[in-house]
Order: C-alpha cells, then sequence, then structure tokens
C-alpha cells in the first residue's frame, strides 16, 4: 500500500494510464542492481530512485576522480577520493527516502556477479569495461532476470534488454565479449551518457509495469548525437552462443 507521501510525491506519474497506483506498487516492490556508479549509474540511479523503484543495489568499487566529473553527475567536487558507493548512496537518499539503497563497494568479478544480483529483479548495466559486462550477462543468464546493457563512445551510443530465453544474450550481439577489453580510457560526453542512461532506466521501469511488448527486446538501438539519428536494428540469437547456448 501507497503512504500519502508516497501518492503525493509520484502523482505525476500516477495518473499516467500505464502506471497508475498498481503500478507504482509495483515499483516500489522492485529490486535493481545498479552495477557501476559512473556516468550511465549516475544518471539511471537518480531516475530510478525518483521513480519510486523499492530498492536499489548499488554495486562499484571505485573512490570519485577529478575526470569523473564531466559526467557523473551523481559525484560532485566535495566528493573526490570519496568512495563512489557512500556518495551515492547519501545523494539517492536524500532524494527519495522511500527508496532503500543497498551499497556494496566490491569489484564485479566472473566469480561473484551472480552472488551480486542474487534476489533482484533485474540488472542495469552501467559498467565500462568488457569483461565486467560479460560476468552480469551471464549471471543474469543464471539467474533468469532481465539485463539491460548500455554503452557509450563519445557521441554514440546503444541500449538493448536481454531477457534470458527469450532474446539474443549480450554475447550473441558481442561475441568473444570478455576477451576484447581495452586499457585506453573510453571518451565520454556527458549529454550522450545521460541520454543512454535515461533510456535504460526507462527501460527497467517499463519492464516493471508489464510493458514487454515496448521494451528493446530482441532489438539494439543505436545513437549517433552528432547527427542526432536513432536506429533500431533488429537481433539474432547466435546457435553457437557459450553463454546463453542457443542452439
Amino acid at each position: 500500500m501507497l503512504t500519502s507521501e508516497e501518492k503525493q510525491r509520484y502523482s505525476r506519474q500516477m495518473i499516467m494510464a500505464e502506471i497508475g497506483e498498481a503500478g507504482q506498487e509495483r515499483l516500489g516492490a522492485a529490486r535493481v542492481l545498479v552495477a557501476g556508479l559512473g556516468g550511465l549509474g549516475s544518471i539511471s540511479a537518480l531516475y530510478l530512485a525518483a521513480a519510486g523503484i523499492g530498492c536499489l543495489c548499488l554495486v562499484d568499487n571505485d573512490a570519485v576522480a577529478l575526470e569523473n566529473l564531466n559526467r557523473q553527475l551523481l559525484h560532485h567536487t566535495h566528493d573526490l577520493g570519496r568512495p563512489k558507493t557512500d556518495s551515492a548512496a547519501q545523494k539517492l537518499s536524500a532524494l527519495n527516502p522511500c527508496c532503500r539503497i543497498e551499497a556494496v563497494r566490491e569489484r564485479i568479478t566472473a566469480e561473484n556477479a551472480a552472488r551480486m544480483a542474487a534476489g533482484c529483479d533485474l540488472i542495469l548495466d552501467a559498467t565500462d569495461n568488457a569483461s565486467t559486462r560479460a560476468a552480469l550477462n551471464r549471471a543474469a543468464l543464471e539467474l533468469g532476470i532481465p539485463f539491460v546493457f548500455g554503452g557509450v563512445s563519445g557521441m554514440d551510443g546503444m541500449v538493448t534488454t536481454v531477457v534470458p530465453g527469450r532474446t539474443p544474450c549480450l554475447e550473441c550481439i558481442f561475441p568473444n565479449l570478455a576477451e576484447t577489453d581495452s586499457p585506453a580510457p573510453v571518451p565520454a560526453l556527458g549529454p550522450v551518457v545521460g541520454i543512454i542512461a535515461s533510456i535504460q532506466s526507462l527501460e527497467a521501469i517499463k519492464w516493471f509495469l508489464g510493458l514487454e511488448e515496448d521494451l528493446l527486446v530482441g532489438k539494439l538501438l543505436s545513437i549517433q548525437g552528432r547527427s542526432l539519428r536513432f536506429r533500431t536494428v533488429s537481433l539474432k540469437r547466435n546457435p553457437a552462443c557459450p553463454a546463453c547456448g542457443a542452439g
């Protein structure tokens, strides 16, 4: 049941036919793993908390650095050197005390990804390296929960939602994913990161509202920020995929 405070807090979205009181209660019952608290995680976590997701499990092992601040809007100059989990938890709790925050300062690996995601209803990928994404993809497959992928490079970005058993997994789309890491920093412009993260959070919210037909399932949305071109391509499962075993 929603409290009077929650009804007022979420009133502008609850008047939407797609949400209403029942939809808001579904959002409040949801638990999301936000993997990474950088640019994508900053915006996604803010929107999910503001929308009334009941619990956000935040996982990151880094501290706030000066070069983060052009795009990682959860963190401010006075947070430099502070663990991102502490910085994010404080801001999100201040934004919405109704949202429960579970902050874990730990690096996500192939060995612990499924443990991190256990008990969550959805994984939102806000990481910046291929091996971690591969680990999260396999955790989603193991647990049978959706995985919302987002990636940014410069002025370009992409989003897709993986639903185990129904759609191509991330390794169907990007074969040998864990082997494609590069030590070079990925270029990133704040507004582009914000667009991708906003779409990721929208995908998560739509999932909990039961709007599955409107999700980017079996589709990859690519965005060219310079020309503002949006393109959606259909994806197919790879029968030889070592992760989802589509064959």
